[in-house]
């Protein structure tokens, strides 16, 4: 006889979320309901560009399938904790995710284009000392759908997922909370839904794909995407770099470079540049000599190079650059050839700048403790170089 305390039914199966699936990962989940393929271009409309999330609000979709659809699936984007906006017009979203965890991302207007910041991880698995996210820990890649709902949540607060909406979202950087790369196989798909025509139809000159040198997975790469590729250097020499970014120690920089210049290559397009990202930190890598060995160091590399002002935040006892020593960074650069732009500091009033992001962590690697604990000893400055 069976115990009455202990249940005999099976729980229900998880619904599919159908917001984290490419055209081609549809199409087969339609066909194995037994519909045909083009359902699943019916339904990426409804969902990434009219912003539908109830089944039965798909009108050219037989009721049937509706009814079915509502059984086996779901379009669940994540939930958004709170939203800031700042005095420049930076919006910036807190997202709640499992766990106990929450992610930002950050949504900057520059004229007619807005660029969305997204993230790829909870935290990050990576420890570079000028980054707030870093000093978070890490708890876990984000899926699919987590990427990909915030762009969603991004559109739909600006009314973009209507019919005949203003287009908001013109260009969409990794450069949140994370290392992209790292999470390989979710951020591909995610730039796929995000690039799709029957999706966001976001130009591959238009996606940004951010690394801090995962050489293996950056040599992957082209072989599923031709977006943009941007490099966070942020240190001319190996000997530097591998303080700023511990990574570094385990593939140095001309390995990096190396394996950046075949991404590049390899693009059908053949005038495309990557980004060379360095953030400037006071008297620690922004010193004129430092400027000259970043030239030598890129020469005839198909670059741009991306200064960006170091953004204090309370785990850091690091100073943003002077802007005098900022001027002179650049303009060495910029006689060298260089096309070299200094990314203006936006939201920062909202701790929405570039790295600042932290969310909150449930930390696996008890990283942000040793920090806190740490915070005014030496542990979180590095000593600079000449």
């Amino acid at each position: 006889m069976a115990d009455p305390m202990i249940s005999t039914t099976s729980p229900e199966p998880a619904k599919v979320n159908l917001l984290g699936l490419t055209q081609a990962k549809l199409e087969a989940f339609f066909e194995e309901l037994g519909e045909k393929r083009f359902r699943a271009t019916q339904v990426l409309k409804w969902i990434h560009q009219l912003g539908v999330t109830d089944f039965m609000d798909m009108t050219n979709i037989s009721k049937a399938l509706r009814i079915r659809l509502t059984e086996v699936a779901e379009v669940r984007p994540p939930e958004v904790l709170q939203q800031l906006d700042s005095a420049d017009g930076t919006r910036k979203f807190l997202i709640r995710v499992s766990g106990g965890n929450a992610i930002e991302t950050v949504f900057i207007p520059d004229g007619e284009r807005g660029t969305l910041c997204v993230s790829s991880q909870v935290g990050c698995s990576l420890d570079c000392s000028f980054c707030a996210t870093g000093k978070q820990g890490f708890n876990r890649d984000l899926t699919v759908h987590e990427i990909v709902g915030q762009i969603w949540i991004a559109a739909q607060s600006f009314g973009q997922l209507r019919e005949n909406g203003p287009r908001k979202i013109t260009n969409v950087v990794f450069m949140g909370m994370g290392e992209p790369l790292l999470n390989f196989d979710n951020v591909v798909d995610a730039v796929n839904i995000m690039m799709h025509d029957n999706c966001y139809g976001i130009s591959k000159r238009r996606v940004t794909i951010s690394t801090s040198g995962v050489v293996p997975a950056l040599d992957r790469l082209g072989q599923y995407t031709d977006a943009c590729l941007a490099i966070s250097l942020h240190a001319p020499n190996d000997e530097l770099r591998n303080e700023l970014v511990p990574l570094n120690k385990k593939y140095p920089i001309a390995m990096l470079l190396d394996s950046a210049k075949r991404y590049i290559d390899g693009l059908p397009d053949t005038h495309r540049k990557m980004t060379v990202e360095y953030t400037l930190i006071d008297q620690v890598n922004d010193r004129p000599e430092h400027a000259h060995q970043l030239a030598e160091l890129l020469r005839d590399l198909p670059v741009k190079i991306n200064l960006i002002p170091f953004n204090p935040f309370s785990l850091s006892n690091y100073k943003r650059v002077s802007n005098n020593a900022l001027r002179r960074f650049q303009q060495i650069l910029m006689d060298e050839g260089y096309t070299t732009t200094v990314r203006t500091t936006r939201g920062d009033d909202i701790e929405a700048a570039c790295g600042q992001l932290a969310g909150q962590v449930n930390d696996r690697t008890r990283r942000s403790e040793r920090y806190s604990r740490s915070v005014s000893d030496e542990v979180v400055r590095i000593v600079p170089h000449g």
